[in-house]
């Protein structure tokens, strides 16, 4: 299974990648206003970080057809790696059959249920975005459409890829990784708990108090 970051924090994008771990990012307009920099700026960065090969999301911001294709028109131009976000609207789906043939990336995003999710892969998607943790916030099971996504898609062999977004906590990417989803979008907090176990801690701990406790000239050069 793929990490993107979920983010347009640089400096968590440099410390991700810094790990080894980063697949990609995903980014929205809420998360760019949180940077305070303009958004042209701040995407560049983005792209330049992670190069050619790893996508990039970002989002359109206009509502109807012509304008979400626009706008993904120019998003695009900006690296080949963007993948282009477009919200689950008929308008939407419309644009992202338009921008498939194009051959730009489309990541369709807002995704609640199964249906839509069958649409976007229909329209030729790119990547298709499910809300795990909204859903779970209404008392709906987030990871359950995972489940109902990934089947679906196996019984075609949809190449839409499904990146499981709106992710709370390491128990929402242990699951996507248990039922087979392509991609898990974590925020940085996130993945960083994904290091963490008691047990980690405890075994390290006790391993440096042995090994301290042995004498000086029992230990090579190298291992002081």
């Amino acid at each position: 299974m793929k990490f993107f970051l979920d983010t347009a924090n640089v400096e968590e994008i440099k410390k991700a990648d810094d790990w080894g771990l980063l697949d990609g990012v995903t980014t929205n307009p809420t998360l760019i206003a949180k940077t305070g920099r303009p958004f042209l700026e701040v995407a560049k960065e983005i792209i330049e970080i992670l190069g050619p090969e790893r996508p990039v999301s970002l989002e359109v911001v206009a509502t109807d057809y012509e304008g979400m294709v626009r706008q993904a028109r120019e998003l695009a131009k900006l690296g080949p790696n963007v993948a282009v976000k477009i919200p689950m609207t008929p308008d939407g789906i419309k644009a992202v059959k338009t921008l498939s043939a194009e051959g730009i990336k489309t990541n369709v995003t807002l995704v609640f249920s199964p249906s839509q999710a069958l649409l976007a892969a229909k329209a030729g998607a790119t990547y298709v975005s499910p809300f795990v943790g909204r859903l779970d916030d209404i008392s709906m099971e987030g990871m359950k459409l995972i489940e109902e996504i990934v089947t679906i898609y196996r019984n075609y062999d949809f190449e839409t890829e499904i990146i499981v977004a709106s992710v709370r906590h390491p128990e929402h990417v242990r699951m996507s990784a248990l039922l087979g989803a392509d991609i898990a979008t974590i925020p940085f907090a996130t993945m960083e708990k994904l290091f963490k176990h008691p047990l980690t801690d405890i075994g390290l701990e006790r391993f440096l108090k042995d090994w301290n406790s042995l004498p000086e000239d029992f230990k090579p050069d190298f291992l002081k």
